[in-house]
């Protein structure tokens, strides 16, 4: 096709053909797949949860149970995001600059979380800082607990989160290989300026993106919670577990309401370090 008659199809409306064959069978198969596995589940939520009527919406929403559970979910994902943004970044850096006795080991190790079931890493964390565990002996002397309190939520959600953030950074870091920063040093630069001029620019990305992935995680972690937290009503108690509850009381509707909740504050959260992400990109692309 010429280049008159291409620009004739294109003002006339016509698609031009794509350099793969079967866009529109293949684009159909995915829409059809997204919307059986995603888009349709997520409309009976919110068909089910709307079910209830607005007063018991509100009462579901408000009640201070349910607002425990949220706030602890929420802000336990948030912490744990957070730290495992820093050690996870902190652990990448080691794996890639350095070399010493048993960093193959510990990096198969870092994704032990991702193979692990979450009951076993559940039941393995509260045996561990259980009073009379390991660790929760060592620290029973300070008068420190973590089995079955919020401490202990945060303790599985740190655990379980960490491999993402590694796996994000790791490979940025790998393609730098110091060079960048070995070239600011001979410049003059200090090491506090070459770590937030140099190296943390490429690797903010792909931090965020760890973040995301660890606190979407988090968010919604069951298995691995329960067994460590106590699951204390007001105190120790997770959205998804009250979720369960819900259900095992037949109050589907209340569950449905519990779990929309939690994914329009997913959704919310995500979407703000979608953006923040963006930006970093944008911004990196103009230095």
């Amino acid at each position: 096709m010429t280049a008159s008659a291409t620009s004739r199809a294109t003002s006339w409306g016509w698609r031009q053909p794509s350099v793969l064959p079967g866009l529109g069978l293949s684009l159909g198969i995915t829409l059809a797949a997204l919307s059986l596995v995603v888009l349709i589940p997520l409309a009976a939520l919110f068909v089910k949860a709307a079910s209830a009527g607005p007063a018991e919406i509100w009462a579901i929403a408000t009640s201070p149970r349910t607002l425990a559970a949220l706030r602890l979910s929420f802000l336990g994902a948030l912490f744990a995001a957070s730290v495992n943004a820093v050690f996870g970044l902190m652990l990448a850096w080691v794996l890639v600059r350095y070399e010493f006795p048993g960093r193959r080991l510990v990096d198969a190790a870092v994704d032990l979380p991702f193979a692990l079931p979450t009951a076993v890493a559940g039941i393995a964390l509260a045996a561990i800082y259980a009073p009379n565990g390991w660790v929760g002996s060592l620290l029973a002397p300070f008068d420190i607990k973590v089995a079955y309190t919020p401490l202990g939520v945060m303790v599985a959600l740190i655990f379980i989160g960490l491999p993402f953030v590694v796996r994000m950074v790791q490979p940025v870091l790998e393609e730098s290989q110091g060079d960048i920063e070995e070239a600011a040093a001979l410049l003059g630069a200090s090491r506090l300026r070459t770590i937030f001029r140099v190296v943390l620019p490429p690797v903010l990305p792909a931090l965020l993106t760890g973040f995301v992935l660890a606190f979407a995680r988090a968010v919604g972690e069951y298995g691995s919670v329960i067994f460590i937290a106590g699951n204390v009503p007001m105190l120790s108690e997770i959205a998804p577990l009250l979720i369960v509850i819900k259900l095992e009381q037949f109050d589907y509707a209340g569950a449905a309401v519990i779990a929309t909740l939690m994914l329009m504050m997913s959704f919310a959260l995500i979407l703000l370090v979608n953006l923040i992400q963006a930006r970093a990109r944008r911004k990196l692309g103009d230095v």
